[in-house]
């Protein structure tokens, strides 16, 4: 079968492969909706849990919907909630508990508790005006032990299915048309053990969603990819269905997720390398396709003092906007300065750095 180029949502069309940054609580640190714009950014991801805690749902209705809240014309992907209950309360039980029902979370030092349940999650992300949205699920680390992975699962079949009832039910109460729906994806969970991530994915494929998620944490203590765990889960989804490698993020684990079949890709690793001085550049021409080892990648590492009169651009090979106009000897004394500045400029460039490398898997199909 030709692998998928294109997905369609609502009014909208993603390119794939397609790297999201992550917006968070509707916004990317350090620029806005027209900077992203002007460096090919398609589309983002929001995170449920934290929106409904800040700003609260009840303004982004107020806004009608994320889009016009936060100013973002294009796709919009929201993240449900689930990977936010792993962090914090496998972390420590004071931030709140996790039952078949339902989360609960308490945020440090507030009294007030916040529910999160399938229903809730499905109801707010149709009311956040999102294009695709994710079901809540159990995420659990790939260690951890069977019992909890066993539990995960089933858990997380469970919300599936609550999830997809309020989902039709939301679309049935608000009239919305089959060619005007989100795309609703549900996420593959199942740690390290194989027949767990079967039973998981035969479990979402018999509900029925318009895309799947790698669930889970996707990286072993080493921080090395668990490529044969990911090459499965993608394995065990027909390939007319898209993949989102949730997480994902690293250049190059970007490019071996890619080569494995996953279609859609988020993290923050780019916007936090810029923001602390790592930026990352090709070396080799945009027009080229990827050299098969890892040397088409190096960085600028702006802790290093060989930067300080460096009258380059951070690439030969880059059309941000920071290349076209800045030294990297400026950057490194913005860098060093403090100053705001640095922080949208290295933004700018390390997410177009991305872009550019989705554009180079698109166009030469490595």
């Amino acid at each position: 079968m030709e692998r998928r180029t294109h997905l369609k949502l609502q009014n909208k069309d993603l390119c794939l492969p397609a790297f999201l940054p992550d917006a968070t609580s509707a916004y990317v640190r350090a620029v806005d909706s027209q900077d992203l714009i002007g460096i090919k950014i398609q589309a983002v991801v929001m995170n449920t849990f934290h929106l409904m805690q800040k700003p609260g749902s009840s303004t982004i209705q107020a806004f009608g919907g994320l889009h016009k809240f936060s100013g973002w014309p294009g796709i919009i992907i929201t993240d449900s909630g689930g990977f936010q209950a792993y962090s914090l309360i496998h972390e420590s039980d004071r931030f709140g508990s996790l039952s078949d029902r339902e989360i609960i979370f308490h945020p440090e030092g507030k009294d007030r508790k916040f529910i999160l349940s399938p229903e809730k999650s499905i109801q707010l992300q149709i009311s956040y005006d999102t294009n695709v949205v994710i079901c809540l699920d159990d995420c659990t680390h790939v260690d951890a032990p069977r019992e909890e992975q066993e539990l995960a699962v089933e858990r997380t079949l469970s919300w599936a299915r609550r999830c997809k009832d309020e989902y039709l039910h939301q679309m049935d109460q608000r009239q919305i048309e089959e060619n005007q729906r989100p795309l609703i994806f549900g996420v593959i969970q199942g740690g390290g053990h194989p027949d767990l991530r079967r039973k998981c994915a035969e479990g979402l494929l018999e509900i029925g969603f318009d895309g799947f998620g790698y669930g889970g944490w996707p990286l072993d203590a080493r921080g090395e990819l668990l490529e044969d765990m990911v090459q499965l889960t993608r394995s065990l989804v027909p390939a007319e269905y898209p993949m989102h490698a949730l997480g994902i993020g690293h250049p190059i684990n970007l490019v071996k997720t890619y080569q494995l079949g996953y279609d859609i890709f988020d993290c923050a690793l780019p916007t936090r390398d810029a923001r602390h001085g790592r930026l990352m550049r090709f070396t080799t021409p945009p027009d080229s396709p990827l050299p098969p080892d890892d040397s088409w990648l190096a960085y600028v590492y702006f802790q290093d003092k060989k930067y300080i009169k460096d009258q380059r651009p951070i690439s030969e090979y880059c059309d941000c906007p920071v290349c076209q106009h800045y030294s990297i000897g400026y950057l490194h004394h913005l860098f060093k300065t403090g100053d705001w500045l640095y922080q949208r400029l290295a933004t700018l460039h390390n997410l177009r750095f991305m872009t550019q490398l989705t554009e180079r898997l698109h166009d030469h199909g490595e």
